[in-house]
């Protein structure tokens, strides 16, 4: 058999594999376009387990609820996904031009018409609104999101979907959802959070910007090895990230198994980067800057307690912004790292810098007592360069023990001594 024979055969082999499906479906497992005008959402219910979805350039308009595994993807500024514009709803009322129909009054002659104001009754679909009752009191940031206490007829899914956050990724307590990667979009301007995740395991959440959101920037809770790099997190009105065990009662520290959060640019928000109740996970390498604050980490009294993580080679400069406090902090400006019932933490290698403030939180390194008794102890604090700091670049405060202050680079510490 010829060469120029071998290679027919191969062509005809190769388009009747096609033919037949063999080679097709993997092709179209791995991708499906979503254009402006066409629904983000839709796409989500259509894709199969694996499949990545492309979000073109555009503005959409909508919420977005992930409950599989795949891909969604898009390109950075270009892609942005904004709150729907159902409040625009009210401008409906616009509509009463459409009581020129009743020019038809001609037609009086058939009074019987006339029931049709029954139809009207519709307006009983105004009762759908209850949903808002997904609770919209605004809670204290630092301690929960409204939206994760699922109302008693609803879903947490629907919960969170209805609770005007960008994108939704949402497990069960049974089931966690796994492999969700989130890729170069932008959320903007949601009533409470971009991206909010629970119970999942290894999302990803890669080059997003997360701006003008009312709570949280990019949220996770009850999840584990959870992957959150190279975003921007800008003018949220909590944390840009926030990682927590549970927002929606007490307890113990969650193993989150590893989680990374590591060369985000955070600017703006409330607190930079806030890991609570959790241990097992690094921050690494982020630059946070005009925040009110740093990076806040917080345990309480519960088992297990919060910590044995790292946080290293991050830029913490001049977060001088000015935030008002609540009940369960007092304002904060000029915080760089604050620990506050926390253990076995590793703070090291970070460059903290002109944090200036007059709050009991501000400076460079605060170990700071805990408002529920839950003390700092056995965490490290070395190699770091802390200067021009106010009140103080290094500051241990509380009862813990085992805290030890190595080798950093600083002007001024309290106690005295530790520079």
């Amino acid at each position: 058999m010829t060469n120029r024979q071998i290679k027919s055969l191969m062509c005809i082999a190769v388009v009747m594999a096609a033919g037949l499906g063999v080679a097709a479906p993997p092709a179209a497992a791995a991708g499906r376009r979503v254009h402006p005008g066409d629904s983000i959402q839709d796409a989500v219910n259509a894709a199969r387990p694996g499949d990545i979805i492309t979000v073109m350039p555009g503005t959409y308009y909508e919420n977005v609820l992930i409950t599989k595994r795949l891909t969604l993807r898009g390109f950075g500024a270009r892609t942005v996904i904004k709150p729907p514009i159902t409040q625009a709803a009210p401008a409906a009322p616009a509509a009463p031009a459409v009581p020129a129909v009743p020019a038809v009054p001609a037609v009086p002659a058939v009074p019987a018409a006339p029931v049709a104001p029954a139809t009207p009754v519709a307006p009983v679909a105004p009762a759908v609104p209850t949903t808002p009752d997904s609770s919209s009191d605004e809670e204290d940031g630092e301690t929960r999101a409204a939206q994760s206490a699922p109302a008693a007829s609803l879903s947490e899914a629907t919960a969170c979907s209805q609770a005007d956050t960008g994108i939704c990724v949402m497990g069960t307590p049974e089931q966690s959802v796994e492999g969700v990667r989130i890729r170069s979009l932008t959320v903007s301007g949601f009533k409470r959070n971009g991206i909010w995740a629970s119970y999942t395991d290894r999302l990803s959440v890669e080059r997003v910007i997360s701006e003008n959101n009312g709570t949280w920037g990019i949220a996770q809770e009850r999840s584990t090895r959870g992957v959150f790099r190279g975003n921007i997190a800008r003018d949220n009105a909590e944390s840009g990230i926030f990682i927590a065990n549970t927002v929606a009662r007490e307890g113990g520290a969650t193993d989150t198994l590893g989680a990374v959060v590591r060369r985000n640019t955070l600017t703006g928000n409330r607190i930079g980067v806030t890991v609570r109740r959790v241990r097992n996970l690094s921050v690494s390498g982020n630059l946070l800057t005009g925040n009110c604050g740093g990076v806040f980490v917080v345990g309480d009294e519960g088992e297990p307690g919060a910590g044995a993580m790292t946080i290293r080679g991050n830029r913490i400069h001049e977060n001088n912004k000015f935030c008002k406090g609540n009940s369960r902090l007092p304002d904060i400006q000029g915080v760089g790292i604050v620990l506050t019932g926390a253990e076995e933490t590793v703070v090291r290698g970070n460059s903290i810098r002109g944090n200036v403030g007059a709050s009991p939180l501000s400076g460079g390194i605060l170990l700071f007592k805990s408002f529920v008794g839950a003390t700092n102890t056995d965490n490290v604090i070395q190699d770091n360069v802390v200067r021009d700091n106010q009140p103080a670049d290094l500051a241990n405060q509380g009862t813990g023990s085992g805290n030890r202050f190595v080798g950093n680079r600083c002007g001024t510490s309290v106690p005295a001594g530790m520079c």
